[in-house]
């Protein structure tokens, strides 16, 4: 939530005003709605309010991007940044490396597509490529940072 304008709207944070729930409190909330299957319930009573507004949600793509990160320029042998790599910033912490992405049916969850960018690259310049025409919606994108090996 930090890190996405969106995701702190649709929850209703500000964060001139409130921090973001940890970890623990979020996990603790989706216990609780799992406890007493309330998932299930308030996933219904979106698709009806969505269907009320004109629109579906039944199929699309969910969309997962990862950070590569790759050694600096002081810590590997030639001491010489790689061409391809960049740097990218989340939350706090920056990152020297790639990006990796991956587009998965919704409902399959099957991987159908692929790619790689600088770490600087827009998100939002990768996905139309991840979501081909017969994928119409695209889903919720997850950044996560991963050490290349």
């Amino acid at each position: 939530m930090y890190d996405s304008w969106a995701m702190r709207q649709f929850v209703g944070i500000d964060l001139g005003r409130e921090s973001v729930p940890d970890e623990t409190t979020i996990c603790r909330f989706r216990h609780l709605l799992e406890t007493h299957h309330l998932g299930e319930q308030l996933f219904a009573q979106i698709g009806e309010y969505l269907a009320k507004q004109g629109l579906q949600v039944s199929r699309g793509t969910i969309v997962d991007a990862t950070i590569i990160a790759a050694p600096s320029s002081t810590k590997n042998r030639t001491k010489e940044r790689g061409p391809e790599m960049h740097q990218t910033k989340k939350g706090s912490q920056c990152y020297s490396g790639m990006k990796a992405y991956i587009g998965v049916d919704s409902r399959t969850k099957l991987m159908h597509s692929v790619a790689a960018t600088a770490a600087n690259v827009h998100d939002s310049q990768v996905l139309p490529q991840l979501c081909m025409d017969r994928r119409p919606a695209c889903g919720a994108m997850r950044l996560t940072a991963g050490n290349a090996t």
